[in-house]
């Protein structure tokens, strides 16, 4: 019998800019996955809603502000790893206010969906892509 393990709430966004491509954010050196692309978001804290967590982790991360009316719920993640079960609801976001800038990653780039399978990412985020090509 598998031993239960602790099951992590995770949220994160599609940021779609005008010309279709989504915002990737590289994770940085010293966390784990370090290098690995994925999508803006974070940990839920206790008592919060995915949105709400959405909209402080988007302003720490990247600095910019997001209405909770601009998060349109997507799909989900749903991956085992060795430590803990990851559930990450996905929002698609087409209006922001300010510029993402990468304040806790090593980098960010704008990737067209066709091209999300040229970036290394975790696990839990490849079967995401085909769903964001789909909808792009």
């Amino acid at each position: 019998m598998n031993t239960p393990q602790p099951v992590v709430l995770v949220v994160a966004v599609a940021l779609v800019d005008p010309d279709g491509r989504v915002l990737m954010a590289q994770r940085p050196e010293g966390k784990s996955m370090a290098g690995l692309w994925e999508f803006p978001g974070g940990k839920v804290e206790s008592g919060e809603t995915p949105e709400a967590a959405l909209i402080r982790e988007l302003a720490e991360e990247l600095g910019i502000a997001v209405k909770e009316a601009c998060l349109a719920p997507f799909t989900f993640a749903s991956h085992t790893y060795d430590a803990f079960h990851l559930l990450m609801p996905l929002y698609i976001c087409r209006r922001w206010d300010g510029t993402p800038m990468a304040r806790h990653h090593a980098a960010l780039k704008w990737v067209r969906p066709r091209d999300m399978k040229d970036f290394p990412m975790p696990a839990a985020d490849l079967p995401l892509i085909p769903m964001l090509r789909d909808l792009l």
